[in-house]
């Protein structure tokens, strides 16, 4: 798999995440490969996360997703087991990642067998970027989501899934009118049974896209208090769909970024 990989060609830097990339330039509905050791190392890392099972509660996404419940982010990781444990929640995100890179990941094996209760989805932030997109990229972006939507509705079948509605940044406020409009077709692929549709931004930011004081580190990112609205937003939902967390939790181990863990 690892040689299959390395001779993927892609172009582009990424905006989301740990570090520079190279992103693929197809369209957002297909599959593409990280292709950087790191990114490499990572997916090894969630296929071995996945093998071990106990997960009802799959998080997938890009560095949002990621740094909820990740070893090397431990004031996050710590707001994380406040609010899940006892739900079995499994955190699959990796920073940088496009809809692309997403798509490759459920493709190559980190949600097969898995079979979670509930898919939480948050992704596309890397897709739309700092510039501003006209409507082809709205569409674009719109359907890399759904193709997400479609892949986890393929390889696990019995989940609800929830989809959230992409952030707001304000590292270029520009682009909010973009992300309004995906989030929008957004809300129409939910059917209210087996997708649902999160929106917590008017907990993030104000009417234009304002972040409000504290919600986002750097503009991009969220602070322990953005988190605790994307919590806040999903707990009710977990209640309705799972019941409230057990005392006991087997949710395999979290993972971190095997290039912090390197220098350490």
């Amino acid at each position: 798999m690892i040689r299959r990989l390395l001779l993927s060609s892609v172009a582009s830097v990424a905006l989301c995440g740990s570090g520079a990339f190279a992103q693929a330039p197809a369209p957002a509905d297909q599959a593409a490969p990280r292709t950087d050791a790191n990114s490499l190392k990572a997916h090894e890392q969630l296929l071995e996360k996945a093998k071990q099972g106990g997960i009802d509660v799959y998080f997938v996404g890009d560095s949002i997703t990621r740094r909820w419940g990740a070893t090397d982010y431990p004031q996050f990781l710590a707001n994380w087991n406040q609010n899940f444990h006892g739900w079995n929640a499994g955190n699959f995100g990796w920073g940088g990642d496009t809809t692309q890179n997403i798509l490759w990941r459920l493709d190559n094996g980190e949600l097969d067998a898995v079979n979670p209760k509930v898919i939480v989805i948050l992704a596309g932030t890397n897709n739309v970027g700092r510039e501003v997109g006209n409507e082809a990229k709205v569409a674009d972006v719109t359907r890399g989501l759904k193709a997400i939507v479609d892949r986890c509705r393929a390889k696990a079948p019995n989940a609800t899934l929830v989809l959230t509605a992409i952030f707001p940044r304000n590292d270029n406020p520009a682009v909010v009118p973009t992300l309004n409009a995906i989030n929008a077709g957004l809300a129409r692929l939910a059917d209210g049974k087996k997708v649902w549709f999160l929106d917590v931004n008017a907990k993030l930011a104000d009417a234009d896209g304002k972040l409000f004081d504290g919600m986002m580190g750097d503009r991009l990112h969220p602070s322990l208090k953005g988190y605790q609205v994307w919590a806040d937003g999903l707990k009710p939902i977990l209640m309705e769909l799972l019941g409230p967390p057990a005392a006991t939790d087997h949710a395999p181990p979290p993972t971190g970024d095997p290039s912090a863990a390197a220098k350490k």
